[in-house]
Protein backbone atom coordinates (compact mmCIF):
# COMPACT_ATOMS: atom_id res chain seq x y z
CA UNK A 1 0.00 0.00 0.00
CA UNK A 2 1.32 3.59 0.25
CA UNK A 3 1.27 3.82 4.08
CA UNK A 4 4.30 3.62 6.25
CA UNK A 5 3.82 1.89 9.62
CA UNK A 6 3.66 5.18 11.31
CA UNK A 7 1.22 6.79 9.28
CA UNK A 8 2.78 8.59 6.74
CA UNK A 9 2.08 8.73 3.13
CA UNK A 10 4.68 7.26 0.78
CA UNK A 11 4.07 9.83 -2.03
CA UNK A 12 6.01 8.24 -4.80
CA UNK A 13 4.55 5.04 -4.35
CA UNK A 14 1.20 6.60 -4.70
CA UNK A 15 2.35 8.24 -7.68
CA UNK A 16 3.93 5.24 -9.37
CA UNK A 17 0.68 3.29 -8.67
CA UNK A 18 -1.45 6.16 -10.41
CA UNK A 19 0.63 5.65 -12.83
CA UNK A 20 0.20 2.11 -13.52
CA UNK A 21 -3.52 2.45 -12.62
CA UNK A 22 -4.15 5.33 -15.53
CA UNK A 23 -1.77 2.76 -17.89
CA UNK A 24 -4.03 -0.64 -17.28
CA UNK A 25 -6.89 1.60 -17.72
CA UNK A 26 -6.03 2.57 -21.25
CA UNK A 27 -4.81 0.00 -21.73
CA UNK A 28 -8.36 -1.88 -20.46
CA UNK A 29 -10.20 0.46 -22.38
CA UNK A 30 -8.04 0.18 -26.03
CA UNK A 31 -7.40 -3.49 -25.71
CA UNK A 32 -7.92 -6.49 -22.88
CA UNK A 33 -11.50 -5.02 -21.58
CA UNK A 34 -13.74 -6.55 -24.13
CA UNK A 35 -11.90 -9.96 -23.98
CA UNK A 36 -11.69 -9.83 -20.24
CA UNK A 37 -15.42 -8.77 -19.68
CA UNK A 38 -16.68 -11.82 -21.99
CA UNK A 39 -14.89 -14.49 -19.87
CA UNK A 40 -15.89 -13.45 -17.01
CA UNK A 41 -19.05 -13.26 -18.11
CA UNK A 42 -19.23 -17.00 -18.14
CA UNK A 43 -19.32 -16.85 -13.72
CA UNK A 44 -22.51 -14.35 -13.59
CA UNK A 45 -23.47 -16.65 -10.43
CA UNK A 46 -26.72 -15.68 -7.96
CA UNK A 47 -24.29 -14.57 -4.91
CA UNK A 48 -22.56 -11.88 -6.73
CA UNK A 49 -26.05 -10.13 -6.98
CA UNK A 50 -26.06 -10.30 -3.47
CA UNK A 51 -23.14 -8.75 -3.70
CA UNK A 52 -24.92 -5.53 -5.51
CA UNK A 53 -27.15 -4.94 -2.85
CA UNK A 54 -24.98 -5.31 0.26
CA UNK A 55 -21.85 -3.81 -0.50
CA UNK A 56 -23.06 -0.34 -2.29
CA UNK A 57 -20.99 2.95 -1.64
CA UNK A 58 -24.81 3.76 0.08
CA UNK A 59 -25.07 0.83 2.32
CA UNK A 60 -21.34 1.27 3.59
CA UNK A 61 -22.18 5.25 4.43
CA UNK A 62 -25.44 4.36 6.52
CA UNK A 63 -23.84 1.34 8.09
CA UNK A 64 -21.01 3.23 9.33
CA UNK A 65 -23.03 5.94 10.49
CA UNK A 66 -25.56 3.91 12.53
CA UNK A 67 -22.22 2.09 14.06
CA UNK A 68 -21.16 5.59 15.10
CA UNK A 69 -23.85 6.75 16.49
CA UNK A 70 -24.51 3.52 18.71
CA UNK A 71 -21.02 4.01 19.62
CA UNK A 72 -21.46 7.65 20.74
CA UNK A 73 -24.29 6.35 22.71
CA UNK A 74 -22.39 3.89 24.56
CA UNK A 75 -20.25 6.43 25.32
CA UNK A 76 -22.62 8.63 26.65
CA UNK A 77 -23.66 6.26 28.80
CA UNK A 78 -20.97 5.85 30.40
CA UNK A 79 -19.58 9.22 30.73
CA UNK A 80 -21.87 12.20 30.62
CA UNK A 81 -22.35 14.22 27.57
CA UNK A 82 -22.00 18.04 27.19
CA UNK A 83 -24.47 19.94 25.17
CA UNK A 84 -23.94 23.14 26.90
CA UNK A 85 -21.09 25.79 25.98
CA UNK A 86 -19.51 27.73 28.73
CA UNK A 87 -22.34 29.74 29.58
CA UNK A 88 -24.28 26.95 30.14
CA UNK A 89 -26.51 27.34 27.13
CA UNK A 90 -27.29 24.97 24.43
CA UNK A 91 -24.83 24.19 22.09
CA UNK A 92 -24.74 23.02 18.87
CA UNK A 93 -20.77 23.48 18.51
CA UNK A 94 -20.28 22.03 21.79
CA UNK A 95 -22.02 19.04 20.81
CA UNK A 96 -20.26 18.70 17.74
CA UNK A 97 -16.70 18.73 19.79
CA UNK A 98 -18.09 16.57 22.32
CA UNK A 99 -19.09 13.81 19.60
CA UNK A 100 -15.69 13.64 17.75
CA UNK A 101 -14.01 13.39 21.45
CA UNK A 102 -16.03 10.51 22.21
CA UNK A 103 -16.16 8.84 19.16
CA UNK A 104 -12.57 9.44 17.14
CA UNK A 105 -10.96 6.29 18.38
CA UNK A 106 -14.17 4.03 16.71
CA UNK A 107 -13.13 2.28 13.79
CA UNK A 108 -16.72 3.52 12.21
CA UNK A 109 -14.78 6.90 11.75
CA UNK A 110 -12.35 6.08 10.15
CA UNK A 111 -14.39 3.75 7.51
CA UNK A 112 -17.20 5.84 7.08
CA UNK A 113 -14.32 8.89 6.54
CA UNK A 114 -12.72 6.46 3.45
CA UNK A 115 -15.79 5.66 1.95
CA UNK A 116 -16.66 8.96 1.84
CA UNK A 117 -13.44 10.21 0.59
CA UNK A 118 -13.53 7.23 -2.09
CA UNK A 119 -17.08 8.33 -2.66
CA UNK A 120 -17.06 11.84 -3.60
CA UNK A 121 -13.80 11.35 -6.05
CA UNK A 122 -15.43 8.45 -7.30
CA UNK A 123 -18.79 10.27 -7.87
CA UNK A 124 -17.04 13.08 -9.94
CA UNK A 125 -15.23 10.86 -11.55
CA UNK A 126 -17.96 8.76 -13.24
CA UNK A 127 -19.84 12.37 -13.89
CA UNK A 128 -16.64 13.60 -15.95
CA UNK A 129 -15.69 10.54 -17.45
CA UNK A 130 -19.32 9.34 -18.75
CA UNK A 131 -18.19 5.74 -19.78
CA UNK A 132 -21.06 3.86 -21.05
CA UNK A 133 -21.83 0.64 -19.31
CA UNK A 134 -21.23 -2.91 -20.79
CA UNK A 135 -25.07 -3.32 -21.30
CA UNK A 136 -24.68 -0.96 -24.67
CA UNK A 137 -21.62 -3.69 -25.64
CA UNK A 138 -23.99 -6.52 -24.67
CA UNK A 139 -27.08 -5.15 -26.75
CA UNK A 140 -25.86 -2.92 -29.31
CA UNK A 141 -22.27 -3.84 -29.89
CA UNK A 142 -21.25 -0.28 -28.76
CA UNK A 143 -19.05 1.33 -26.69
CA UNK A 144 -18.50 4.96 -25.92
CA UNK A 145 -18.07 7.73 -23.38
CA UNK A 146 -20.41 10.40 -22.99
CA UNK A 147 -18.56 13.01 -20.52
CA UNK A 148 -20.39 15.06 -17.90
CA UNK A 149 -23.62 13.10 -17.82
CA UNK A 150 -25.72 12.05 -14.51
CA UNK A 151 -27.24 9.25 -16.38
CA UNK A 152 -26.43 5.71 -14.46
CA UNK A 153 -25.49 4.78 -18.32
CA UNK A 154 -22.69 6.65 -19.04
CA UNK A 155 -21.28 6.39 -14.82
CA UNK A 156 -19.71 3.15 -15.62
CA UNK A 157 -16.18 4.44 -14.61
CA UNK A 158 -15.21 3.78 -12.05
CA UNK A 159 -16.97 1.30 -10.45
CA UNK A 160 -18.79 2.00 -7.25
CA UNK A 161 -19.38 -0.78 -5.48
CA UNK A 162 -15.62 -1.31 -5.52
CA UNK A 163 -14.18 2.07 -4.84
CA UNK A 164 -16.42 1.70 -1.25
CA UNK A 165 -15.61 -1.87 -0.96
CA UNK A 166 -11.69 -1.06 -1.18
CA UNK A 167 -11.93 2.02 1.02
CA UNK A 168 -13.76 0.46 3.88
CA UNK A 169 -12.34 -3.08 3.35
CA UNK A 170 -8.81 -1.76 3.04
CA UNK A 171 -9.47 0.32 6.04
CA UNK A 172 -10.49 -2.38 8.23
CA UNK A 173 -7.14 -4.43 7.32
CA UNK A 174 -5.35 -1.58 7.83
CA UNK A 175 -6.96 -0.61 11.88
CA UNK A 176 -7.26 -4.83 12.11
CA UNK A 177 -4.38 -6.28 10.74
CA UNK A 178 -4.74 -10.04 11.59
CA UNK A 179 -7.76 -9.38 9.22
CA UNK A 180 -6.54 -8.04 6.62
CA UNK A 181 -6.36 -11.36 4.61
CA UNK A 182 -9.97 -11.86 4.54
CA UNK A 183 -10.85 -7.84 3.79
CA UNK A 184 -8.07 -7.49 1.03
CA UNK A 185 -9.02 -10.57 -0.64
CA UNK A 186 -13.19 -9.66 -0.17
CA UNK A 187 -12.49 -6.51 -1.86
CA UNK A 188 -10.93 -8.23 -5.39
CA UNK A 189 -13.68 -10.87 -4.91
CA UNK A 190 -16.30 -8.14 -4.83
CA UNK A 191 -15.08 -5.95 -7.90
CA UNK A 192 -14.42 -8.98 -9.88
CA UNK A 193 -18.36 -9.34 -9.14
CA UNK A 194 -19.38 -5.85 -10.69
CA UNK A 195 -17.45 -7.38 -14.40
CA UNK A 196 -19.09 -11.16 -13.67
CA UNK A 197 -22.65 -9.47 -13.33
CA UNK A 198 -21.95 -6.87 -16.42
CA UNK A 199 -22.20 -3.98 -14.55
CA UNK A 200 -19.02 -2.78 -15.10
CA UNK A 201 -15.95 -3.47 -17.62
CA UNK A 202 -12.51 -4.54 -16.07
CA UNK A 203 -10.55 -1.06 -16.11
CA UNK A 204 -14.02 0.67 -13.96
CA UNK A 205 -12.81 -2.24 -11.97
CA UNK A 206 -8.95 -1.41 -11.48
CA UNK A 207 -10.02 2.30 -11.33
CA UNK A 208 -12.31 1.91 -8.22
CA UNK A 209 -10.03 -0.28 -6.71
CA UNK A 210 -7.18 2.42 -6.65
CA UNK A 211 -9.11 5.24 -5.62
CA UNK A 212 -10.34 3.12 -2.42
CA UNK A 213 -6.74 1.81 -1.27
CA UNK A 214 -5.59 5.50 -2.02
CA UNK A 215 -9.06 6.93 0.16
CA UNK A 216 -8.01 4.55 3.06
CA UNK A 217 -4.38 5.17 3.09
CA UNK A 218 -4.72 9.00 2.76
CA UNK A 219 -7.94 9.37 5.46
CA UNK A 220 -5.75 6.95 8.25
CA UNK A 221 -2.64 9.48 7.49
CA UNK A 222 -5.02 12.49 8.29
CA UNK A 223 -7.09 11.18 11.27
CA UNK A 224 -3.67 9.89 13.03
CA UNK A 225 -2.09 13.28 12.20
CA UNK A 226 -5.35 15.13 13.90
CA UNK A 227 -4.72 12.54 16.61
CA UNK A 228 -7.44 10.04 16.16
CA UNK A 229 -6.02 6.73 17.75
CA UNK A 230 -7.47 3.17 16.98
CA UNK A 231 -10.32 1.82 19.22
CA UNK A 232 -8.77 -1.98 21.25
Amino acid sequence: MFLTKDNKIKWRWLGLGGAITLGLVLAGVFWFDKPVYLFLRQFDWWLWHWFDKIFDAKIWICVSAIVLVVFYLRKIMKTKPRYRNSQNQPSFQTFCKDFWFKTRNSYAVFVLSSVVAASVVGKLLKIIIGRMRPVFFEALDKTGFVPFSTDWAFNSMPSGHTFASFAGLIMLGLLAPRIKWFTWSLAIIIGLSRVCVGAHWPSDVILGAFIGMAAADLTKAVLKRGGAGILR
